[in-house]
């Protein structure tokens, strides 16, 4: 069956896996044009992950794959159980969030920071906090807690230039935050990753509120904290590299242009056996072209950070 013909068929992106989306040569373009040879093994990883999550396998494919696009862009992995990025199915949509490794990781690539960490704090360490001064009174007690519950989470950073800012938020404020800004909680009674990895999602808060408001906020930053789903209330946009509509590739503009590269490709061929090309053209080596360049993705990406290519 010819993609031409599929796209007349398809209603919505449900009648679409996201494995058939991976197979597609359009979106193994837009993850090589950001992850360049590691594409491949990005690609394969998503798979795995929606195959281990049934309710992502119930979700819009297009939307997940977006999803994915927002860790690629930012050179963060997704599996779960690592915790930089997750996926997380929201209203029959995948939306991208962030985990607390996800943030450190990025604040690393800085090369900014001296110190950066954030702790959870039990009752039995905890004695006084002054927000005006930020001196806290605190003495660790390391020991088994058998599940008990933290009171609160500690942050705190350091910069090579000297500035330093200590933040404390107690459990309360944490659930609060949770139940106003993260629409995927679920309310008065955790779900989804604030239930399975309920201090996990704490620290993250923490060192967000840290780094976002006192560290130095580098492109990756930036595009972390607005990917990140505590702050939208709309499907995921698409941040991936020089892609300028504010919509993002939705799943049929993926469709059609995959039909469009058929069509001008089978157009091109056409001209060739009418008359010889006079000339070859020089491809361009190790890379796609990118804004106009020939500069290769290990060029415009040195030491796996993604920016923004400038003339």
């Amino acid at each position: 069956m010819r993609w031409s013909s599929m796209n007349n068929q398809v209603a919505n992106t449900q009648q679409i896996t996201v494995k058939q989306f991976v197979n597609m040569n359009s979106t193994k373009k837009r993850f090589e044009d950001v992850l360049g040879k590691r594409a491949s093994q990005f690609m394969s990883s998503l798979v795995s992950v929606v195959n281990s999550n049934q309710n992502l396998q119930h979700v819009d494919a297009g939307s997940v794959i977006n999803s994915a696009l927002v860790a690629a862009a930012l050179d963060l992995p997704i599996n779960p159980s690592l915790g930089y990025m997750y996926i997380v199915p929201y209203k029959g949509q995948a939306q991208p969030q962030m985990g607390y490794k996800g943030y450190i990781q990025l604040a690393q690539r800085s090369g900014q920071y001296k110190h950066l960490n954030a702790i959870a704090v039990y009752a039995d360490e905890f004695q006084g906090w002054n927000p005006l001064t930020e001196e806290i009174d605190y003495q660790p007690n390391f020991h088994d807690r058998n599940g008990e519950q933290p009171v609160g989470y500690l942050g705190y950073l350091e910069l090579l230039n000297g500035f330093q800012k200590t933040v404390y938020w107690t459990r309360e404020q944490i659930d609060d935050h949770r139940k106003r800004f993260s629409k995927m909680s679920g309310g008065n009674t955790p779900k989804g990753v604030w239930k399975d990895n309920f201090d996990a999602m704490a620290l993250k808060t923490v060192l967000r509120n840290l780094l976002t408001k006192w560290g130095p906020m580098t492109v990756d930053m930036q595009t972390a904290y607005n990917a990140d789903e505590e702050e939208h209330n709309e499907a995921p946009k698409d941040v991936t590299p020089e892609q300028n509509n504010e919509e993002g590739y939705q799943t049929q503009d993926i469709l059609n242009s995959f039909d469009q590269a058929e069509k001008e490709k089978a157009t091109e061929e056409k001209k060739q056996t009418k008359k010889p090309a006079k000339a070859t053209k020089k491809n361009t080596s190790k890379g796609d072209q990118v804004n106009g360049t020939s500069e290769t993705q290990e060029e415009l990406f040195p030491d796996g950070t993604i920016t923004p290519y400038t003339k």
